[in-house]
Parts: C-alpha cells; sequence; structure tokens
C-alpha cells in the first residue's frame, strides 16, 4: 500500500470542519481519585461540545451508558448527536491512542492512520491495551487504515494543515519510543503519512506531563501562520526556564513556505497541586479544543483563568470561547484536548 501522501492524504488542522469527536468516559479511581467529579467535568465538556458536533463516546457497559445518559440528560446535552459505543478500554487519552485521521481532498474520502502507542515509553502496562481501539473502531467504519508500524502519540504533534508539524525532542527523540529511528527518519514518517514535511521542534515539555514533553500543553496552531505559547512568568516557577526557550525557538522558526509565524504568548496557571499525592499536576492552558466554532478551554479556577480566556478569544475571533472547570480531569495528567480526538469531515 502507498503511503498516505503519496495517495493524496493529508491530516486537517483541528479548526477545519469536523464530522465528529471521539472520547472516552472516565472510569479508572486509580487515574481519578475524585471519579464522580472527573465524570461530571467530562459530562460537562460533552455538552458543551454535542451542540457543534457528533460525539462518539465509548463507554465499557450498558451499566456506565445510563449513568452517563443520565448525567448528560442533567445537565441537557443534545443527545441525539451523542453515539455511544460499548466495548473495553483502558484510559480516556484518546488523542494519544486513537487513529490520527487524514483526508483526500480531491476524492472526498477519510482514512486512519494507526500508530503503536506503548503508554508513553512503556509507563503504564495496564493501559497497553488501548493500542487496539483503532482496529474495534475500524470493524465499523471500515476506512482504508495506513499502518506505520512506529511508536507516536496524537498529543505530541500538531498540525497547521498545510505542511508544518509542531513536536518536541523530549518526546519524539526519546529512546522510549524508537529508539533505532533518527531525526531525520522520523520526519519522512511525519512526511509520509500526514503529509506534514516541515517539522519544527521545540525542546522540553512542563512539569508533571508524564508523556515526556507532549506539545499539547506548550504551543497550539490556532490559524495557519499564528501559535499561542505556554509562558510562565515567575522566574522561580519549574516551567519558566523550558517554555521562555521553547516560545524563543518559535519565534526564530518558519512555516512550510519560509514565512515566520506570529507566535502570542498565553499565561500558565498557578501550579495546581494533587491533592492525593502533593504533586504538581500538567495544568495548561493550551490543552483546548477546537470544535466547528467553538473552543472549549480547560481553567482550574486559579486567578490566571480570566486572562487566559481573554488572549484565546483574542485569536479565535470567530469562535465562541468557553472555560470549563478541568481541576478534576487534570488528575489523569491531561485534559481536554489530550481526552479527546477530531474526525474531519470529507
Amino acid at each position: 500500500m502507498s503511503t498516505p501522501k503519496e495517495a493524496g492524504f493529508r491530516m486537517p488542522a483541528e479548526w477545519e470542519k469536523h464530522s465528529a469527536i471521539w472520547l472516552s468516559f472516565p472510569h479508572d479511581n486509580e487515574s481519578f481519585p475524585h471519579l464522580a467529579e472527573a465524570q461530571k467535568a467530562h459530562a460537562d465538556f460533552i455538552r458543551a461540545i454535542s451542540d457543534y458536533e457528533t460525539v462518539e463516546l465509548q463507554v465499557l457497559d450498558e451499566t456506565m451508558k445510563a449513568h452517563v445518559t443520565s448525567l448528560l440528560t442533567e445537565r441537557g446535552a443534545n443527545l441525539e448527536n451523542i453515539r455511544f459505543h460499548v466495548r473495553e478500554y483502558a484510559d480516556i487519552w484518546f488523542r494519544d491512542y486513537g487513529p490520527l485521521f487524514v483526508v483526500n481532498d480531491k476524492t472526498k474520502e477519510l482514512a486512519m492512520t494507526k500508530w503503536i502507542f506503548n503508554a508513553w515509553g512503556g509507563k503504564y502496562d495496564a493501559l497497553l491495551h488501548d493500542n487496539g481501539i483503532p482496529y474495534e473502531m475500524n470493524k465499523g467504519m471500515k476506512l482504508d487504515m495506513f499502518e506505520t508500524g512506529i511508536v507516536m502519540e496524537g498529543g505530541s504533534l500538531e498540525l497547521n494543515g498545510k505542511g508544518t508539524v509542531l513536536t518536541t525532542t523530549q518526546c519524539l527523540l526519546n529512546k522510549n519510543r524508537n529508539p533505532k529511528l533518527t531525526k531525520e527518519e522520523i520526519e519522512k514518517y511525519l512526511d509520509d503519512y500526514l503529509s506534514a514535511p516541515n517539522v519544527v521542534w521545540l525542546t522540553e515539555g512542563i512539569e508533571g506531563d508524564d508523556t515526556d514533553g507532549h506539545i499539547d500543553d506548550i504551543a497550539r496552531f490556532v490559524n495557519e501562520t499564528t501559535i499561542v505559547c505556554a509562558l510562565e512568568k515567575n522566574e522561580n516557577d519549574g516551567n519558566y526556564k523550558a517554555l521562555r526557550e521553547n516560545f524563543e525557538l518559535l519565534r526564530d522558526a518558519k512555516d512550510q513556505d519560509g514565512n515566520p509565524f506570529t507566535v502570542v504568548p498565553l499565561p500558565m496557571p498557578s501550579p495546581v497541586i494533587s491533592t492525593v499525592s502533593g504533586k504538581r499536576l500538567p495544568a495548561s492552558y493550551a490543552n483546548f479544543y477546537i470544535g466547528n466554532g467553538v473552543v472549549i478551554v480547560p481553567i482550574f479556577a486559579v486567578p490566571e483563568d480570566a486572562e487566559a480566556l481573554k488572549v484565546l478569544q483574542s485569536v479565535f475571533p470567530n469562535h465562541k470561547v468557553i472555560g470549563l472547570n478541568a481541576q478534576f480531569i487534570v488528575y489523569g495528567f491531561g485534559t481536554f484536548h489530550c481526552m479527546s480526538q477530531q474526525q474531519p469531515a470529507v
């Protein structure tokens, strides 16, 4: 089989039109020690997005389906836009174990790219099951599936849909992913399977992130030429140095046509500390989800929430920007972008 690029496919930017969003409902007390509150927050997200696009929602069984339906009904979700998929899954981080969808603009075809999910470098054996979720999905979808044969998570990549991808050396060059591949070989995979020949490499991620520096907590495209980049104002904060370095790298970077980006600073929230472990959680406003006409932003009941929402509304003038409390979701080491995967319209 030819590569997606050879077959005319590309991965669209997140702001391009979606036909659906894929999610998995939280169920694990170990990942979410405040499980009931995390479930309510997840239901609030579904309620917000269900007015804008179809929600393809994984649940473990019929009992969970009834529980989730009750939560969504209480919140006034658009149940007609929610489709349940009863199947076994381990965790909610669909961005990382689900397929990355690609489209052929000429033939109006949708396809999957399948990457290997190794639970972020073999950190969690119990979560390796989720590597098989794309195969389960495709039993019903019956799409062409391009298997890459290498380890990659969706949260490690950020694309503008025109040929540029942002990522970090901490993640993609980590020896716990693809130790036999060179930087140049990884870049070729990104081009062959996502049609993104221009790779912009940042350095490290934020404190508390167990993914080894996923880009979706650091820097995000908001249009083809504009990037919001998380910046920490407190020079004594553990995130200050790495985020400042990433910001400077982006200001020096060029897009696929050799043009500079517009880089907009996005504040970081005050440290969000786990009441269970006492450790810092990877809270970041950059982990927003871009839907059809809406942007859903994680907020954390800290002073910086209002500023972050103001910045994001300024760069998304044609979207409704909604802040939703993610204090209990972030206990699982991610928030709204990590838990979702868009299915592009064709």
